[in-house]
């Protein structure tokens, strides 16, 4: 297994502990947030980070500062996270926004690249009953999986990918579609392309079964709904080697079909990996806050849903009018630019 660069950002005995416990028989090197700025790029890091009570540690803030600043910062890394913090909010707030910079500064993220703990560890205690441990053991757990999985980490790549082109979009007026749309003409002549659209018919969000009753629809690749989601889409996510999903902003968020979509992959993964499939992303915003719903994204299909994040997973843009987004200053050489990344991910091209 490869050395990792543990890159420590605050002061925590519990976090101390718990990366003893799960860097053990690791090669690695534990350095400060100043001094690995410059270590960054190529390696396979480890952010250990020690939260306060209320999240904005300068140190923290000083390296998502620098990362956005430096947007080749992490090329060719490979990077994954804990977080413990001392109160019960900002964890994942946190790791979204390192995540994003982080990503769009070139670093991959294996699917599930974060264990993070709230001051009680109130939010280990359903995996430490399912473990038989206590929530201290669950999390300790977690974090050695973590840094074992990163340390081994190699991406699969296909000669001939398959993408599934997911949307709740109008042909005719949505500026996200049209993106997406000249960006799969790009793609066509060295990837399988399948569309589908959530915009017709009745999307029903989760219902928040138990565990047990989603394991039982799981077992049949279906869920208490079913309809689109179950029919068509289950099965295109199983078979597909990366998820192009295409988000306008609604209110800082992604559309409500678009939510449904994720809320119900929860019984695809009781009994289907999705750790080898890349996801990718077209934002497109009518005013401002596309980096909000990227993070919302990247933070429910990769820190949750074990999607993996390609290098600079997601193209944003701003646009209102209908046609708007294809007229901005350079999107045609973005679109260029983005459609060339996802083929050398998917293919591991040069």
């Amino acid at each position: 297994m490869g050395g990792l660069i543990v890159v420590n950002c605050g002061q925590s005995e519990r976090l101390d502990e718990t990366l003893a416990f799960a860097l053990s028989g690791i090669p690695h090197e534990r350095v400060a947030c100043a001094e690995a700025r410059t270590r960054l790029s190529g390696a396979r890091v480890l952010f250990a980070l020690g939260l306060g009570e209320h999240g904005l540690d300068a140190d923290v803030v000083a390296l998502i500062a620098y990362l956005r600043l430096n947007p080749r910062a992490m090329e060719g890394a490979t990077g994954a996270m804990i977080v413990d913090g001392a109160g019960e909010l900002y964890t994942k707030q946190t790791a979204d926004m390192l995540a994003l910079a982080a990503n769009l500064a070139g670093c991959r993220f294996p699917g599930k690249p974060l264990v993070e703990a709230t001051a009680s560890l109130d939010n280990w205690r359903i995996q430490a009953k399912r473990r038989g441990v206590s929530p201290q053991e669950a999390y300790r757990l977690a974090a050695r999986e973590l840094a074992e999985r990163l340390a081994s980490f190699t991406p699969r790549t296909a000669e001939r990918p398959s993408v599934l082109l997911l949307h709740a979009s109008d042909r005719a007026t949505s500026n996200t579609l049209q993106i997406g749309t000249n960006l799969v003409e790009k793609l066509l002549p060295y990837c399988d392309i399948r569309e589908i659209s959530l915009q017709n018919g009745a999307i029903y969000d989760c219902r928040g079964c138990s565990y047990k009753t989603c394991a039982h629809f799981a077992r049949q690749n279906s869920c208490f709904y079913g309809g689109v989601i179950t029919n068509d889409v289950y099965p295109a996510i199983n078979e597909c080697d990366a998820l192009l999903l295409l988000c306008p902003n609604y209110n800082d968020s992604v559309s409500a079909n678009i939510l449904a979509f994720i809320n119900r992959l929860t019984s695809v993964l009781v009994y289907n990996s999705l750790y080898e499939k890349n996801l990718f992303a077209v934002v497109v915003s009518g005013y401002s806050g596309s980096d909000l719903v990227a993070q919302q994204v990247l933070g429910a299909l990769c820190l949750n849903k074990t999607f993996m994040l390609p290098p600079r997973f997601c193209l944003m843009q701003t646009a209102n009018n209908p046609g708007e987004a294809m007229l901005a200053e350079g999107i045609r050489a973005r679109i260029d630019e983005f459609a060339a990344n996802m083929l050398q991910t998917m293919r591991g091209a040069g």
